[in-house]
């Protein structure tokens, strides 16, 4: 992982700090939760390979950890990845790889993985545009990107001025503010297509399946 640069650091810190409080805190809708789960599930295999980044806490890649062959997870909060063992080792799971770096530090070669998961975190990131097209980077022709991402754009707008007062202060980390049509048309011009979008009713995230086409 390259040294931190100012942004990332103090995204690292405000997560380090918020470790505790978010492994703790229930998930918001279970049965929206779940369903995400299933669908993501229908395409994975006993032999893909998988990268979650801003695994946050691990909770998710050791939900799927079973039913593929094996999770590259990152973050950049060493608190959160410290949580996310803990967790891995007490569910006996042995088939996921923690890594503490930012998204633009992972060292992967091309088209390395079969699936590439960012669960709430696209809106987290400085340049939307230039991580999926690294996403597209490293997923195989006829892989899949799947990501959930708050689209504050749509319904919260005005939060684009509330956010950099609060990350000034440490009380929030990055936040980009889009809407969900901009967020579709990014991946499109990436070069994925997209082949499920599913927004749960009074939710400001938007779940994608993304498809990077087979060569």
């Amino acid at each position: 992982m390259s040294q931190d640069t100012d942004p990332q650091r103090k995204d690292r810190l405000f997560w380090d700090r918020t470790a505790e409080k978010y492994a703790s805190d229930p998930i918001a809708d279970e049965a929206a939760y779940q369903r995400k789960l299933e669908i993501t599930r229908r395409y994975f295999t006993p032999e893909s390979e998988v990268l979650e980044f801003g695994c946050g806490t691990g909770s998710t890649a050791i939900l799927h950890a079973p039913f593929v062959r094996h999770i590259q997870a990152t973050d950049l909060s060493g608190e959160m990845l410290r949580i996310g063992r803990e967790r891995a080792a007490e569910a006996k799971v042995e088939n996921i790889t923690f890594e503490q770096a930012g998204f633009d530090d992972i060292e992967a070669a091309p088209e390395s993985y079969d699936a590439l998961l960012g669960l709430s975190i696209l809106h987290l990131l400085e340049d939307r545009d230039a991580a999926i097209a690294r996403v597209h980077e490293l997923v195989r022709p006829g892989g899949v990107f799947v990501s959930s991402t708050a689209c504050l754009g749509d319904k919260m707008w005005f939060f684009s001025l509330i956010a950099p007062i609060g990350r000034f202060f440490g009380l929030l980390p990055m936040v980009r503010v889009f809407t969900v049509k901009q967020l579709v048309r990014s991946l499109r011009q990436a070069g994925f297509e997209i082949e499920e979008k599913w927004q749960p009713e009074k939710s400001i995230a938007v779940f994608i399946v993304a498809r990077k086409p087979a060569a």
